[in-house]
Order: structure tokens, then C-alpha cells, then sequence
């Protein structure tokens, strides 16, 4: 089990990512896909080195997670 915050450096830019970029994504696959959802439980993760514009290394990481729209009860 990981501590929280995260204390390491990798982990924690995670972190920093979602909590940063997370609202956007939201709303971004909200506009996409409509109200929902990513489900963690069908789900994979693909990491990918990948060459920058000026040539350096850069990690590719693509979450692939199926979309639950909102149902009413």
C-alpha cells in the first residue's frame, strides 16, 4: 500500500496530473461521450517510450477504460 500523499517522485506526478488535469478530462469526456463514467474494473493500461519533437524520450501512457453513462434511479 502505497502512503498518501505520495512520497514517490514518479507516483506523485501522477497525482499531480489527475488532480490538475482531471476536471478537464471530465469534462472533455463528458462532451464526448455524454454524462458517465470510466469504469476502473474493465480496464488496461498501455505505456509506450516514444520519441519528442526534439528527440527526447517520453512516456506514452494511454488508460483504456470503458464508459457507464449515468443511469437515473
Amino acid at each position: 500500500m502505497q502512503p498518501w500523499p505520495p512520497t514517490d517522485p514518479f507516483v506523485y506526478r501522477f497525482y499531480e496530473v489527475i488532480l490538475l488535469y482531471g476536471p478537464v478530462l471530465k469534462d472533455v469526456c463528458h462532451e464526448i461521450f455524454g454524462d458517465g463514467i470510466m469504469s476502473a474494473i474493465d480496464f488496461s493500461i498501455d505505456v509506450k517510450k516514444v520519441k519528442g519533437d526534439e528527440g527526447e524520450d517520453r512516456a506514452q501512457i494511454i488508460l483504456n477504460g470503458k464508459w457507464l453513462r449515468y443511469k437515473k434511479f
